[in-house]
Order: structure tokens, then sequence, then C-alpha cells
């Protein structure tokens, strides 16, 4: 059981989920701005956290020196609470400490998931 087809398709989906109709989009931390295949699915908290692996508000198009520079929690995690509300990068703390094993239904079902919404940001977005 692995989840690295859900990873593949959930990091498309999160670099092109803020890219505007051209497909570029700004880096998380840095606001750098590249085409969505130029940039990494950063975390805020790392990947280790099953629990939040594939949590939305953990995961952000981030260039390659933010993403390699440990993320940059710190402007990371300000960016969330921004981005969400107050007190959102608690919550991703705490949930971040949850144990968590997803089954192969849950990975098959996510992955079916996000390649739809993959489909529909492509219909929107230029692929370059």
């Amino acid at each position: 059981m692995t989840d690295k087809k859900l990873w593949k398709i959930f990091s498309q989906y999160i670099r092109m989920r803020d890219a505007d109709e051209s497909g570029y989009v700004q880096c998380f931390t840095c606001n750098r701005q590249a085409h969505w295949k130029r940039m990494d699915c950063g975390h805020g908290l790392g990947r280790q956290h099953k629990s939040i692996k594939f949590h939305e508000k953990n995961n952000h198009p981030q260039c390659g020196p933010c993403n390699l520079d440990g993320g940059r929690q710190d402007i990371y995690s300000q960016n969330v609470d921004k981005r969400y509300g107050k007190g959102t990068w608690d919550m991703l703390q705490v949930a971040a400490r949850q144990r968590s094993k997803l089954t192969q239904f849950e990975l098959d079902a996510l992955t079916v998931y996000y390649k739809q919404k993959v489909n529909e940001l492509l219909k929107t977005i230029s692929s370059e």
C-alpha cells in the first residue's frame, strides 16, 4: 500500500490551485513567481506527519530554494494564519500529533477526487 500515486496528483493540484490562467503561481513564502510546473508542493509541517500529509492547508506552492530551506516554517506559519484565519497553524500542529494511516480505499478515493480537481483546473489554466 503506497501513497505515491496520490502524492503525485495531490502535489499537482496544490501547485495549480492558486495559479492564474497563464499557469503562474507565487511561492507561499517568498512570493517568487513561476509556472506551477516549476514549483514544489511545500509543507508547513513535514510529510512525516501522516495525519496532515494531504491536508490542503498544510500544503502550498513553494519555489525550490524555500522548500529546500526547511520550508521556511516561520514565514509559512504566519502565511497560513493570514490566509485561513488566526489559529489555523496551531490547529495544524495539534492535528500533526494525531496518529493516522490511510487505508487503500481512502488512498484510492482521494486519488480519484484530486484527479477530478486537476482535470477541472486544466480547463482553465495553461499547462505551458
